[in-house]
């Protein structure tokens, strides 16, 4: 709290600051002979803000002070000395207001602050019913909480304003929440005071830029809810001004009875509790005599403030209070309010019941006023403003309120002003004549307004509703620099989303309306906030409100008042003054700051130097010389009319006292008061601001009256079109449309500019603008430039002159106002000049900005901020400026060769660069007599041939555009000539040109212009230096493929080469990779098929313009291949279904193509027929060895031609029967052959028939012996004899993986291609793919690194290129991934479905090895180093006492195929394959599971001496949960639980190695469990272990058993059966066999 140890400001000799310079005067002195008042603080002041008698000062570190009379605390302070408000220190405020006789602070925070009168609850503090708050002596918060949602949050505020008997605050939201008394609240209520601030219902929904407070009405600025469209240029449209909804009774014309109870004018009847709250309420807080110095008759709104020159009270002495008629004079007065309270009425003697009274009131008045104050200083004149209002709070009417001033404001009735007593009873006779033929209005009945005619108090004076500039700010102030000024720029920027202020505004008015005030062309009061319709579409960017008379400031530098002109402060005339107004400035003057008073307005405006000037209206009094020169005609005229030392002037009025005060950027005003704040130029830095601001201002102001005079007045003209031809309307209206979108940028910079010198203090330099919205700035110049240069190439201005006489005629003159003096020419207005003159604004941004860089060191980051804006702008001027001079040449080019032929050259954007019509250039090896022009423009070079460029004539032309054109000079022959090489996507020329300085001059002009289309600078220098590989669009012409398509992508050197998508006319569209102007690379492509009226998709792979690799396709019929292609047709490995689209069939092949046929081994399941054919194909039919199962069991097997079954072949049916012998035509038994029965009988002989119709035998029946194999067994035997063998399936898979490698065949092929490729797969994915999840980018990450493959493989690195394979395998962009996911699909479309039948066993198993074979060479290729399957890996070379250590505690590694691939395969193909070991088992997994169940029923230790299990072996206590019990004989499940479980988990595992290992765990467990009961040296013996271990089976439970085990014998590693494992293994076997053999037990 170091603040709070300072010496008081008036103790401190302050050093003046260089910023923040605070002036304050009197309105009400002579103009001539104003005396300013300095305030010396050691800080700067960011803000002032001023009350009736009072004012508040924010200083720089947010300190807060206070001035004049402070009622609440009984304290006069002076100006030269403020007190610092110490309860403020530490709370970072940003903002202060004062209201009438209240004060508010706001902190960064956003909380509130209030201190000051609180008699009609403004400042927040007391409870409805309690007087023991009338005044807050000190700060005290004020929450604002918004109780409508849930929970209830605390409101941050960003802006506040006070008025005399309200505050209002706008928070971060903008909304808009207000508190006090009275109908300027705009809240939906009737009772008052409101003690709590509130929501303003009726501007929900709306974004409330500014809040604005008069004495009794309340001003908002509103962003509009539908923005104006910005690409018209017609002005917004003066709506009817409407009427709130709510007083549309109250506004009919009809009369009113009258009667005893009186309501509000919008319908809200005033509350009874009202009534006796007035009088306690007005009497508390200003019951204290004020010096002399002030003015006798001065109401509490007289403004004027305690202190003189010196900054001391003037006087000390004090008038003496009445009593008596004082106190009469109170209770009929009352406190303020809109509207009469319904008690009145009945208080018939409370005015003056006649004029004797009234001659009696004024003699006593007159003997303690009059004569105390022989001079009076000005009062209170508004109230003489109208002879119409109503306002009972406001007296407009001339009546005895004139003379007697309420108790509100002192403690007894002043004069208000020397007014004679005879223009009083004239003044009430004639409202009383006035009052019988009026009739009776809204606010109150004709009867009340008579009654009241005398009581109603004198005008109040102004109060303060701004300080510094009266916007919110939305930036977050430095806590050192609390800001105040700028909120309104940050606010509306916030508004207008981008930064930037929006302009599309509203102004709505609330409150009390008796003079006008409100803006809605009546005396009405308003208790909702409307819009004033005529400022709609106005741009207002601030509203000011003084006591009753309110400002807007528009963007266009104009000033609307309206409301009470007593004085003259609206700064006109005009009538009627309930209307906003248009201010009378001189030509010139530009405002850009406004404040209300009292009765008086004080404007900021541009001058004609940088410094700003002071603009004054309102009262304001002779100078001395003149008032003794009419001091004696007005003593003499006294008893005709008053005599008054006021006077005012007709328009604003200069004030020469500005100059002296420096660089002002803030006007306030309040009661009579005037105060600026004002800054010096420091090195420069606040003229370079201030000059900026000024000239963008008045860019605006000539960028608004160019639109409004001239370009709206054309457009608007309903023969502009035949004037200006098709063409050049078009052009111009997207002229205009440029125009407008230029206009409004510059408008919202000129407003911003406004708030940042308003806090120019505290605003950071690098927040400039131009400096934030450089791109904005940078797009629309362009635009615009672009936009102007085409009207003008198109011979538009001149069209445009002739439109401009016919529709301006005689008003030509009007246009002179928008020249500047070298636009003219030779007296006519120069329209082109006129318009490319907003282009020369570029300059004077670099220059301003130059200049503000010279003020700091070019060090510093604000130094290069600026730099670089003003290179930017700079450079943008001399660009914008080249293409002025580039239009204005093509515009003199086309009107130099003018013509039909021309003119279909003639394009709105294409500018002209050179042309060889003095022959400087020419076609190689041209005919002698052909002539050739050549014209290059900026966006394409135009070859004419027969061509006379005099006469502007050609035969033929051809135009080659720039994008698409390759430049490349050639190289001085022996012939001399001077060679330039053109390439184009379908021809190629050569140019000569006549000089070498020609070739020089047009290569460099081709060069730039091909690289100024191409998006470059278009600066280059080195001639034949173009981009090579560029992006560009092109459509084909010349035969071939491409005709007619249309191409947009990669070009390099002539040819499409790159990404890009061709279009054809025909629909058929390819979006991919080209190479060397062909389809190369992946690419999708879609081709139309006429026949079926649908197109064929194609995704996959291309080569040399063909499809060639791996890809999918989808056919118009519905069918859908996937696989590999050569030359565009199906080669190789792939599969076609017939899709969903299919209804008569439905089918899938897998397999071999060859030249888009099925040949070679192949998978076809006929989904309709039930059939699934395995075999081989030879040009799309079955040929060759097969196997054929369908859905009702039947197994054929056998040779096919020609897709029958023909020659010796097996059948096997469901039930095991099964043939053996000739087939004839498909399915037909013909020839000899053998059938074995089910239960082993058989029948030999001949055969003939079908087997589902019947079959005609000839043979021998026979019964098998004892001592022969049974059926099962011998059927065994016969399959497989017709097989394709497994190693030549699927070899088109292996084949595709090899070229995939870089191989041309299994094993041919280099090893280090083979791993480029696989780099540049990666590689192609990882940028080609943005959609990878994490996990694909860490493993194709980790693909990259590539183990040493070079090197032999030992125990060390053998580990790296297993976890290398794991991560291949499961990335499908890797060859390997590939190969796995391919062989998943083949295996699974084999033997799911109706493939699942046991009789394909043994051949499913068979290519599962098959595969590990196939797949192990592969990877040996890519390691060579491993050794062969089934060898051993070697340790790496170490010392000899290493190796002789590590030699007995290491195992040996063995390296085979099952044990390296079979964990990456068998667990996604062990479903079907389980499945096929499950139905080729079930017989005996039915027998097992019976004897299962049945054994399970028996106790533990039951079944343990069934087994036979030793009683050593049998455990005594178990434990269950931590707890030892003992095994009792009913204990069931209890023993050798651990070893139980572990061998359940047999189930859960997938590989034969896997299983093995949780049988070894098995016997771990079991062993552990009988160890403790048997010696430390146990071993094992069978007799033992079986039944023990057979107990532990039986107790498992596992399904499928004979499954399983049969699979770890088919597929376990050949290293480990007569091993450890294997010898586990056979026991398991064994006790599955013996559970099957349950008698032997």
């Amino acid at each position: 709290m170091e603040n709070r140890e300072e010496r008081p400001a008036y103790e401190q000799v302050p050093t003046p600051p260089e910023r923040g310079l605070l002036h304050i005067w009197q309105s009400a002195g002579p103009i001539e002979e104003l005396s300013l008042g300095r305030v010396l603080l050691s800080r700067p002041v960011l803000q002032v803000t001023l009350g009736e008698h009072h004012g508040l000062l924010l200083t720089q570190g947010g300190q807060v002070y206070s001035f004049g009379e402070l009622l609440w605390r009984d304290l006069s302070i002076p100006l030269s000395a403020p007190v610092l408000e110490e309860s403020l220190l530490g709370k970072s405020v940003v903002r202060v207001a004062a209201g009438g006789f209240h004060c508010g602070a706001l902190s960064e925070q956003g909380n509130v602050y209030m201190w000051g009168e609180n008699t009609a609850g403004q400042c927040g503090q007391t409870e409805k019913g309690t007087v023991t708050n009338i005044t807050v002596s000190e700060p005290c918060l004020v929450s604002v909480v918004d109780s409508e949602v849930v929970p209830p949050v605390v409101v941050r505020v960003m802006d506040l304003a006070c008025g005399r008997e309200h505050s209002l605050a706008l928070s971060s939201q903008n909304e808009l929440w207000a508190w006090g008394s009275g109908c300027q609240l705009g809240l939906v209520t009737n009772n008052f005071p409101v003690w709590r601030p509130q929501k303003v219902e009726h501007l929900a929904g709306r974004h409330v830029i500014q809040v604005a407070c008069g004495a009794y009405h309340s001003l908002a600025l509103v962003r509009s809810l539908l923005p104006q469209n910005n690409n018209t240029l017609r002005p917004p449209e003066k709506k009817e001004r409407g009427q709130s909804p709510h007083s549309s009774v109250t506004e009919r014309e009809e009369s009113l009875t009258a009667d005893d109870a009186h309501y509000c004018p919008l319908g809200v009847e005033l509350s009874e509790v009202l009534i006796g709250e007035t009088t306690p309420r007005r009497r508390g807080p200003r019951r204290r005599l004020h010096p002399v110095g002030r003015s006798a008759g001065s109401s509490p709104g007289s403004g004027s403030f305690p202190y003189s020159g010196d900054g001391k009270s003037s006087t000390a002495q004090k008038l003496p209070e009445l009593d008596g008629h004082a106190d009469h004079l109170t209770q009929t007065d009352g406190r303020p309010v809109s509207h009469p309270l319904p008690c009145w009425g009945a208080n018939k003697n409370s005015a003056f019941p006649d004029e004797m009274e009234l001659q009696n009131i004024l003699q006593k008045l007159s003997g303690h006023s009059l004569e105390t104050q022989p001079i009076n200083g000005p009062g209170d004149t508004d109230s003489l403003s109208s002879h119409t209002s109503d306002d009972s709070c406001v007296s407009s009417t001339p009546s005895t309120d004139l003379l007697i001033s309420s108790n509100s404001g002192v403690s007894g009735p002043y004069s208000s002003s020397p007014v004679c007593l005879e223009e009083v009873r004239l003044c009430l006779e004639a409202e009383k004549k006035g009052l019988q033929g009026q009739k009776s209005s809204s606010l109150t009945n004709i009867h009340q307004k008579g009654k009241t005619a005398g009581n109603r108090r004198c005008s109040l004076p102004g109060t303060p509703t701004h300080g510094r500039n009266g916007s919110p700010r939305r930036r977050r102030p430095c806590p050192c620099k609390p800001s105040s000024a700028s909120r309104t720029q940050a606010a509306a920027s916030e508004d207008a989303g981008d930064g930037l202020p929006s302009l599309e505004t509203e102004v709505w008015s609330w409150g009390r309306g008796s003079e006008g005030q409100l803006g809605h062309g009546d005396q009405l009061a308003r208790l909702q906030p409307l819009c004033i319709k005529s400022l709609t579409g106005e741009e207002v960017i601030k509203v000011s409100a003084g006591s009753h008379h309110s400002l807007a400031l528009s963007a266009q530098c104009t000033v609307y008042s309206w409301g009470s002109n007593m004085c003259g402060q609206l700064g006109h005339v005009n009538s009627p003054v309930t209307v906003p107004q248009q201010a009378k400035l001189s030509d010139g003057l530009r405002i850009w700051d406004v404040s209300a008073g009292q009765s008086h307005s004080l404007l900021l405006a541009d001058g004609d130097c940088v410094q700003p000037i002071l603009l004054y209206c309102g009262q304001h009094q002779e100078s001395l010389s003149a008032r003794r020169e009419t001091s004696h005609q007005s003593q003499r005229s006294c008893q005709r009319s008053p005599s008054r030392a006021e006077i005012y002037s007709v328009r604003p009025t200069l004030l020469p006292l500005c100059m002296e005060m420096g660089y002002i950027s803030s006007v306030s005003c309040g009661g009579q008061s005037c105060a600026v704040l004002a800054d010096q130029n420091v090195m420069g830095f606040i003229s370079a601001i201030h000059e900026l601001a000024s000239r963008e201002r008045h860019f605006y102001c000539w960028l608004s009256n160019t639109r409004k005079l001239l370009l709206t007045p054309l457009r608007n003209r309903e023969g502009a079109c035949p004037t200006l031809g098709e063409p050049c309307t078009h052009l111009f209206f997207s002229l205009c449309e440029s125009f407008v979108r230029l206009s409004i940028l510059i408008g919202r910079h000129a407003t911003s500019l406004s708030y940042f010198l308003h806090d120019v203090q505290g605003a950071d330099v690098k927040s400039l603008p131009l400096l934030t919205h450089t791109d904005d700035f940078l797009v629309i110049y362009k635009e615009y430039c672009f936009a102007l240069g085409n009207f003008h190439v198109m011979g538009g201005f001149q069209s445009l002159h002739k439109l401009s006489l016919e529709v301006l005629g005689s008003q030509q003159s009007l246009l002179a106002r928008l020249c500047v003096p070298d636009q003219s020419v030779s007296g006519d207005t120069d329209l082109v000049s006129l318009l490319y003159w907003p282009l020369q604004q570029l300059h004077q941004y670099s220059r301003v900005l130059l200049k503000l860089g010279s003020c700091y060191d070019v060090l510093t980051e604000e130094y290069q901020c600026l730099h670089q804006g003003c290179r930017h702008y700079e450079s943008l001027s001399l660009s914008l400026l080249r293409r002025k001079k580039e239009a204005e040449t093509t515009f003199l080019f086309w009107k130099s060769h003018s013509g039909k032929n021309t003119e279909v050259l003639r394009l709105p954007q294409r500018r002209v660069v050179c042309e060889s019509s003095n022959r400087s250039l020419t076609l190689q090896k041209a005919g002698r007599f052909s002539n050739h022009w050549f014209i290059l423009f900026n966006d394409a070079l135009v070859h004419t041939q027969n061509a006379i460029p005099s006469q502007n004539f050609f035969s033929t032309h051809h135009v080659y555009p720039l994008t698409c054109l390759w430049v490349k000079p050639v190289t001085e022959d022996t012939r001399g000539l001077y060679a330039i090489k053109i390439t184009c996507p379908e021809e190629s020329f050569t140019l000569v040109a006549s000089t070498p300085q020609e070739k020089n001059k047009w290569l460099r002009s081709l060069n730039q212009a091909v690289d100024q289309v191409l998006g470059g600078g278009g600066q280059g220098s080195s001639p034949g230096v173009t981009a090579i590989s560029r992006t560009a669009t092109y459509t084909f012409t010349g035969e071939g493929s491409f005709k007619d398509a249309h191409y947009t992508g990669g070009w390099l050197a002539g040819r499409v080469h790159g990404r890009g998508t061709m279009k054809w006319p025909d629909g058929q569209t390819y979006t991919g990779n080209f190479k060397n102007g062909l389809e190369d690379g992946y690419g999708e492509s879609v081709m139309p098929n006429k026949v079926l009226n649908k197109p064929d998709g194609y995704q996959g792979q291309w080569r040399d313009g063909k499809i060639q690799g791996f890809g999918k396709y989808k056919y118009a019929s519905g069918q859908v291949y996937e696989g590999c292609f050569y030359e565009g047709q199906r080669q190789g490995y792939g599969m076609l279904s017939s899709g969903k689209q299919a209804r008569t069939s439905s089918s899938v092949f897998i397999g071999q193509w060859v030249q888009d046929r099925k040949t070679g081994y192949g998978v076809y399941d006929d989904i309709t027929r039930g059939e699934k054919y395995m075999g081989m194909w030879l040009d799309d039919q079955r040929n060759g060895q097969a196997v054929v199962v369908t859905q009702y069991g039947m197994y054929y097997e056998g040779t096919f031609k020609e897709n029958k079954m023909i020659g010796p072949g097996l059948l096997v049916s469901d039930d095991d029967t099964a043939f053996h012998g000739e087939f004839a035509d498909d399915w037909t038994v013909n020839g000899k052959g053998v059938l074995s029965l089910a239960n082993g009988d058989c029948l030999e002989g001949l055969f003939g028939g079908e087997w589902s119709t019947g079959l005609k035998v000839v043979g021998t029946y026979t019964k098998p012996a004892a001592d022969e194999p049974d059926n099962k067994e011998r059927n065994s035997l016969l399959l497989g004899q017709y097989l394709v063998p497994s190693a030549q399936r699927w070899g088109c898979v292996f084949t595709e993986c090899w070229s995939r490698l870089g191989c041309a065949a299994a094993g041919r092929g280099e090893r280090t291609i083979a791993w480029e490729n696989i780099a540049v797969t990666i590689t192609t994915a990882q940028r080609h793919s943005p959609n990878l999840s994490r996990s694909q980018s860490k493993a194709l990450e980790s693909l990259e690194f590539i183990p040493q493959q070079g090197e032999a493989v030992t125990t060390a690195n053998f580990d790296n290129i297993r976890r290398y394979l794991i991560k291949a395998c499961e990335t499908p962009i890797h060859p390997l991934g590939w190969l796995v996911e391919t062989l998943i699909t083949v295996y699974r479309m084999t033997y799911v479905g109706v493939g699942s039948n046991r009789r394909l066993l043994r051949q499913a198993v068979q290519e599962v090895q098959a595969y590990l074979t196939h797949f192990f060479s592969l990877v040996r290729f890519l390691f060579p180093g491993l050794p062969d399957d089934g060898c051993i890996i070697p340790d790496p070379p170490a010392s000899p006492s290493k190796s002789r250590h590590n030699s007995n505690t290491e195992g040996v590694v063995v390296v085979s195929c099952s044990s390296l691939l079979l964990p990456l395969l068998l667990p996604r193909l062990y479903p079907p394959l389980f499945t096929l070991y499950s139905l080729q088992e079930e017989p005996e997994e039915a027998q097992y599971w019976e004897r299962i169940i049945r054994l399970n029923k028996q106790p533990d230790q039951s079944l343990l001496s069934f087994l036979g299990v030793q009683e050593k072996f049998w455990p005594v206590w178990m434990s269950i949960l931590g707890e030892k019990k003992q095994i009792v004989s009913s204990s069931k499940d209890a023993c050798f639980v651990s070893a139980v479980e572990t061998l359940q988990q047999i189930s859960t595992t997938f590989t034969p190695s896997d299983k093995l290992l949780v049988i070894q765990k098995t016997f771990e467990e079991l062993t552990q469990e009988v160890k403790p009961m048997l010696e430390g040296n146990f071993l094992w013996c069978m007799d033992d272990l079986l039944p023990l271990f057979l107990y532990v089976v039986l107790r498992a439970r596992i399904r499928n058993l004979g499954a399983e085990v049969s699979l770890i014998e088919d597929l376990m590693d050949p290293n480990v059966q007569h091993g450890e494992m294997g010898l586990m293994f056979t026991t398991l076997k064994a006790c599955y066999i013996q559970i099957q053999h349950e008698s032997t037990l």
